[in-house]
């Protein structure tokens, strides 16, 4: 797994890189059994100050776009503490993720009762 990490109109402290690391590991549970497979995953995640003159409202965004073997998740957030900016990005990308990995499932299962169907002889080739 590649994770780049890269901050605007900020530095990206240690705390900072150790969480967001921190909360892309937690997504690691989809992450490395799609690697296990043999998939490819990267990771860009963004952390940036939306302007250096305000002190108050939605000042910090989170962006992060993971691709996995060539299909890409994006997620975004705009909050007023960076780590909430951060958790919010990263349940995002886990309900996507999932559902992405549901509807696939789903689909093969439905094509394999199908034609489970065909051979019991239940269903016409044809429909």
């Amino acid at each position: 797994m590649n994770i780049n990490l890269q901050g605007k109109n900020m530095d990206i402290t240690e705390a900072i890189h150790d969480y967001v690391i921190k909360k892309i590991t937690n997504l690691g549970k989809l992450l490395t059994k799609i690697q296990d497979s043999g998939g490819e995953v990267l990771v860009q995640f963004s952390v940036s100050k939306t302007t250096n003159h305000h002190r108050s409202g939605e000042v910090f965004r989170a962006d992060c776009t993971i691709v996995i073997d060539g299909k890409q998740f994006h997620s975004s957030s705009d909050k007023e503490d960076m780590n909430e900016a951060i958790d919010d990005v990263k349940e995002k990308l886990f309900r996507e993720i999932r559902r992405s990995k549901n509807k696939k499932e789903a689909l093969f299962l439905r094509g394999a009762n199908r034609v489970k169907n065909i051979l019991k002889g239940l269903t016409d080739w044809k429909k």
